[in-house]
């Protein structure tokens, strides 16, 4: 009953935090697209990428640290825990600095390379020109949380996602709809509103007295590059959790506008809006679990480490079910959420179910990878991550010539089930090679 409450403590705020995260993605777009409609929508869509990996570079580093953070406080090597808490905080400055540099001078190529232009380029490039000034908010907002969490504040960190997430609510009204700026406006709140969550994050390390050596520590662990270069190495499959969904918009937006045109986009921005709420969802499981799996990894109690991934799997199942269960019978009023016409509507309710089909199999995908970047799998983790967009990739050279803009919309149930294939022949290969140990 101990690993039952512990697995559901964990889990469940990562959940909600998540679920907080997802909303985040279909405010600004609540929000712009009511006040704008479908261009504002669009626009939204295709600059959003490049607010996501921000973010992803934030959970990427933030739960590369806290990963080898767990596992060596499991294994009784407290100090050498704390520098990994020091190498993550001084890598997500670096990055903070790194993404406000270069994505001010390059968003209008960026915008232009996602397949922005005319109108929707010059609002894009006005939103992500604040978006980016305030790199630092998104990155040291998402980063934080998954350290906190594995310091055992796991409420907290929802708390904290959950003020941010409140405050955007607030500005995006005050913003877009009371004072009119528009996408600026809408920027300026997410900003604010990550800013938040930065802030109780930097309370959060106050409040326990943490002190953060940031050079000393990781200069006096070795060589500095290994420590620092441990964190990337994990951080690489979280981040690409994170972020490999946007890959997924980047594609399609731009096959999209090629077979379908700018109405085939706005279709595709309403149901996205709703599907990555599940899909972080699922990650909220995977990395809710986490901390779990890296303990008893690191203490070696294999049968705890299994039983904590199969609740992870039924859980998983279970929520993906019941989303596949509400999104479709709403189908039809979900472009409605977001001002788009009526032909965007009818189309984005006869396209969802395209969406639902393979939902169960992500599910076991998001979990497996978690299990695997968790227990220092990280060559595995990689594999699943990176799979699904190059599946997608594959398939949309090929499918759309062949059923033009159905072939589009089929293209990513098709990518996430041969994901899933890849992902259950990868667990079977670890199982096959364990013997008792969770260093198998």
């Amino acid at each position: 009953m101990k690993l039952y409450r512990e697995f559901f403590s964990y889990v469940i705020p990562s959940l909600l935090a998540f679920a907080l995260s997802g909303v985040y993605c279909i405010v600004d777009g609540f929000f712009v697209g009511n006040s704008i409609g479908d261009v504002g929508l669009t626009t939204i869509n295709i600059a959003y990428p490049v607010v996501a990996l921000l973010q992803a570079a934030g959970t990427g580093i933030g739960m590369g640290g806290a990963v080898h953070y767990s596992i060596r406080l499991a294994a009784g090597k407290r100090e050498e825990a704390e520098r990994y808490t020091d190498g993550t905080v001084l890598l997500l400055l670096a990055a903070s600095l790194i993404s406000t540099l270069v994505f001010y001078l390059v968003s209008p190529s960026v915008l232009a390379a996602l397949g922005a232009s005319g109108h929707i380029l010059d609002l894009g490039n006005s939103y992500l020109r604040i978006i980016v000034l305030g790199s630092v908010f998104q990155i040291f907002g998402t980063g934080l949380v998954p350290l906190i969490r594995n310091m055992g504040g796991a409420f907290y960190a929802m708390m904290i996602m959950v003020a941010g997430f409140l405050t955007n609510i607030v500005l995006d009204y005050a913003f877009v709809w009371v004072l009119h700026l528009g996408v600026d406006g809408a920027a300026l709140a997410t900003l604010i509103g990550q800013a938040v969550t930065m802030a109780g994050g930097l309370l959060f390390f106050l409040r326990r007295g943490v002190s953060f050596h940031l050079l000393r520590s990781v200069f006096s662990y070795g060589r500095a590059g290994g420590l620092l270069g441990g964190i990337v190495k994990i951080g690489l499959s979280p981040f690409g959790i994170t972020f490999s969904p946007n890959i997924t918009i980047i594609l399609m937006n731009r096959f999209l506008m090629d077979y379908g045109g700018e109405k085939a986009a706005a279709c595709y921005a309403c149901i996205v809006y709703v599907i990555v709420i599940v899909y972080l969802l699922l990650q909220g499981v995977g990395d809710g679990c986490q901390p779990l799996i890296s303990r008893y990894y690191g203490e070696d109690q294999a049968k705890s480490m299994k039983k904590v991934c199969s609740l992870a799997y039924l859980s998983g199942v279970l929520i993906a079910a019941a989303c596949m269960l509400l999104i479709f019978l709403t189908r039809y009023q979900i472009g409605g959420l977001f001002g788009a016409s009526d032909q965007v509507r009818a189309e984005a309710g006869q396209v969802l179910p395209c969406f639902l089909i393979s939902l169960v199999f992500l599910a076991f995908v998001r979990v497996t990878t978690s299990a695997f970047y968790a227990t220092e799998k990280t060559f595995l983790s990689y594999i699943l991550v990176y799979a699904e967009p190059a599946f997608l990739f594959l398939l949309l050279l090929f499918l759309p010539r062949l059923a033009g803009l159905t072939g589009v919309w089929l293209s990513i149930p098709l990518a996430q089930t041969l994901t899933f294939v890849t992902a259950l022949a990868c667990r079977l290969w670890v199982s096959s090679r364990s013997s008792g140990g969770t260093r198998g």
